[in-house]
């Protein structure tokens, strides 16, 4: 029987983890499941699925998770402490689908315990790549992607020399805005943003979608995970969001990664990974889907994909500091300060102020410098929403 912990078991990722897990009970013992607001479903899944521990993120709310869970005998505790000590609980395989850089102390302490990492956490890989496939290294623990198109990528590149890739195409939905003139995004709303054509997300990683800030965070992500030459790294737009990636080799040849829309694809392979087993999901119609589009990623409706191939080629904690500004700039956004396109714009100044300095995005990669830097960007967002504000 394997040992599972999963990390946002609450969300869209811990939620259809759960869902595959729940088809083979028998197979796996669940030891901790974390969440943040959402205490019932978190408490009515621990019990149900017998967790040795349920989490909450958020300590004003560990009396609610108590109640809820009152007379089950599981567990529960709140915090980031408490997160930590979760991953510390011997597992097998853990789930890091945390969102935001508050994934990566969770998900490094797993890798120090041994366990596989089924990382949908892509903050971890773009704040801290290096520390992230060392720890891996050096505890012989293992790291498999759980976002659709990197685990397209992996799966892509079983049996084959990495040397021989010529090019790794990431695809992009294009989010609630494709379709619309370039001069309606000024006026975008938040709700009309976190309504996506082809997924069923949260709000915040929808809206990350409509500004492409989440395919950047992916560029950024495939870059640091397969080590891949960023120029060998190229997004397009695929509206039917039927192919997740493609691997290009020198003989010309295209290695796509074609299935619906639905995470369970991912999350599956990573679950039972190196075998492949049954899942629950849709079998495409090739004739009923008829034909698959493609549009080139413009820079000028997404500048958020010009931004990352800046960070990767800067290296060293700008993907740390990219991160953080985009989450607090995301946080400005949703709470109507600045409007969908000055999301870039407070990325990019605060990218120019952090890097302005000496000492701060050339600092070694370690868990404390990141989450300095991660402090630093989102202070420094801040000064720049009130400035635009103001």
């Amino acid at each position: 029987m394997r040992r599972v912990t999963i990390f946002g078991a609450t969300g869209s990722i811990g939620q259809n983890t759960l869902d595959l897990i729940g088809r083979d009970r028998d197979a796996y013992q669940v030891v901790a499941l974390t969440g943040d607001q959402n205490i019932a479903q978190l408490a009515g899944d621990a019990i149900a699925f017998g967790a040795e521990i349920a989490i909450t993120a958020d300590p004003a709310r560990l009396d609610d998770l108590r109640a809820a869970l009152d007379g089950s005998g599981v567990e529960a505790a709140a915090g980031p402490a408490a997160l930590i000590e979760a991953a510390n609980r011997p597992a097998d395989w853990v789930m890091s689908s945390i969102v935001g850089a508050a994934g990566l102390a969770p998900g490094l302490r797993a890798l120090e315990q041994g366990a596989s990492l089924a990382l949908a956490n892509k903050e971890s890989m773009v704040c801290a790549g290096p520390l992230m496939l060392s720890t891996a290294k050096a505890y012989g623990a293992s790291i498999l992607p759980v976002d659709s198109e990197h685990s397209a990528v992996f799966q892509a590149l079983i049996g084959e020399d990495i040397s021989a890739v010529e090019r790794v195409i990431i695809t992009a939905s294009g989010g609630a805005f494709r379709d619309w003139p370039l001069e309606d995004l000024a006026n975008a709303t938040p709700e009309q943003a976190a309504t996506h054509p082809n997924w069923d997300m949260g709000q915040r990683i929808t809206i990350d979608s409509a500004s492409m800030f989440n395919k950047a965070l992916e560029l950024i992500e495939t870059k640091e995970f397969f080590q891949i030459n960023p120029a060998k790294i190229e997004a397009v737009v695929h509206p039917e969001s039927m192919i997740h990636a493609l691997v290009g080799f020198r003989d010309g040849a295209l290695m796509a990664h074609v299935g619906p829309p639905d995470m369970r694809h991912a999350i599956g392979f990573a679950l039972h990974y190196p075998e492949r087993k049954f899942l629950p999901v849709e079998r495409l119609d090739l004739v009923k889907l008829g034909q698959l589009t493609f549009r080139p990623a413009d820079e000028t409706r997404w500048p958020a994909l010009r931004l990352a191939r800046e960070v990767m080629a800067t290296g060293g904690l700008a993907g740390a500091c990219f991160n953080a500004a985009k989450e607090r700039a995301l946080d400005g956004f949703i709470a109507k300060r600045i409007g969908f396109q000055q999301i870039a714009v407070v990325v990019e100044e605060v990218l120019s102020r952090v890097s302005a300095h000496p000492g701060h995005i050339d600092a070694a990669i370690t868990l404390d410098n990141v989450m300095q830097l991660d402090h630093l960007a989102r202070v420094r967002a801040d000064e720049i929403m009130n400035e635009l504000e103001g």
